[in-house]
């Protein structure tokens, strides 16, 4: 019996795909067909596409089921579920020991699929990896890059202030995520915590190429989540602070999700915030000197970067002459340089 049981699930096994892609989406008739095509369109062909329509309300359902495809299975929720609740369903019915996500809103970049399986086939070490994006909008025009830390000490630190990978360039390692999963307490940004969680015990990468194009416009989650987006991202923030001896004010929280996101509009309320940036980065790296929470030399550079964009963006507002007066004085300063080095050796040694 045992012996008819183990020729079974190698036979099961043989059948299913190396990959499967999924694509959760609700309302998003008017991009899907564009998203759709760019998974089929890759020259990798071993996966699965698993579309799940969320009860959506407008014709994305119609759209996936234009799709004559046996690579698409096609599945609906019961009412509109959610982003957690529809990831973790995707999880469930995932078929292929990598899981891949890319947003019903985006494009693939070529090849993107046969980069990340050569890689994670190479790295089994590696238990979640994605990528750099470009941005787009609705005319097709570029709009700028995303990138990321290449090395797993920085993605780590790099989750104090915002996710380590983008979601859309995201591709892992199917029982591992399913194992974690994603937390419905967390409506919007369950992806960051859900590599929080995952960073504590496993691996991250990303790769230094485009793997998607992202697609920015008024209907995004990020853009349309508002004040549910900054609430969960405090809690998130709060939770990886007290793991570091911090407990935090909402001011302080508030602020700290600020650093990189503050817009010209914002400094007019918070005149001094580049001095209070200061002195709170520079409590980010005590505090971790005694915890030793994070690599002191990879939070270092992360802070260095972060201090880095905030004077930046500082620079009109305030001027260059009371930004530059304080963006150097500051110890901690040429973190920025160890983690751009740290980057290029690890990209250097990428073979994808």
């Amino acid at each position: 019996m045992r012996g008819i049981k183990a020729l079974i699930g190698t036979v099961l096994n043989s059948n299913c795909p190396k990959v499967s892609v999924c694509m959760p989406a609700y309302n998003r008739g008017m991009y899907i067909g564009e998203a759709i095509e760019s998974v089929l369109a890759q020259d990798f062909t071993d996966f699965e596409l698993l579309l799940i329509d969320d009860g959506s309300t407008d014709d994305t359902l119609a759209v996936m089921q234009r799709y004559d495809d046996p690579r698409i299975r096609l599945e609906r929720n019961d009412g509109n579920r959610g982003i957690p609740w529809s990831r973790n369903r995707a999880l469930e019915l995932a078929r292929a020991p990598y899981v891949a996500w890319h947003d019903s809103d985006d494009r693939m970049a070529a090849g993107r699929l046969a980069r990340q399986v050569r890689y994670l086939d190479r790295h089994p070490d590696v238990t979640m990896l994605g990528g750099w994006l470009r941005r787009f909008d609705d005319t097709g025009r570029l709009r700028g890059m995303q990138t990321k830390p290449l090395v797993h000490e920085q993605l780590r630190a790099t989750l104090l202030f915002r996710t380590s990978h983008a979601n859309t360039t995201m591709m892992a390692r199917t029982a591992t995520l399913r194992e974690y999963g994603h937390n419905l307490e967390f409506a919007v940004a369950s992806d960051h915590d859900l590599m929080e969680r995952l960073s504590r015990q496993c691996r991250f990468a990303n790769l230094p190429r485009i793997l998607a194009f992202q697609r920015e416009h008024i209907g995004r989650v990020t853009k349309s989540s508002g004040g549910r987006l900054a609430e969960a991202k405090y809690r998130l923030i709060d939770r990886q602070l007290r793991a570091l001896g911090i407990v935090a004010s909402q001011a302080d929280l508030a602020r700290h999700y600020l650093l990189t996101r503050i817009k010209k509009e914002d400094w007019a309320s918070e005149p001094h915030y580049l001095e209070w940036a200061a002195d709170w980065l520079h409590g980010l790296l005590e505090a971790n000197r005694r915890a030793g929470v994070y690599s002191q030399r990879a939070l270092t550079s992360v802070v260095a970067q972060n201090w880095l964009e905030t004077c930046a963006r500082g620079v009109r507002p305030l001027g260059w002459r009371k930004v530059l007066s304080r963006a150097g004085r500051f110890p901690w300063f040429g973190g920025a340089g160890t983690g751009v080095a740290d980057n290029l050796i690890c990209a250097a040694g990428i073979r994808n």
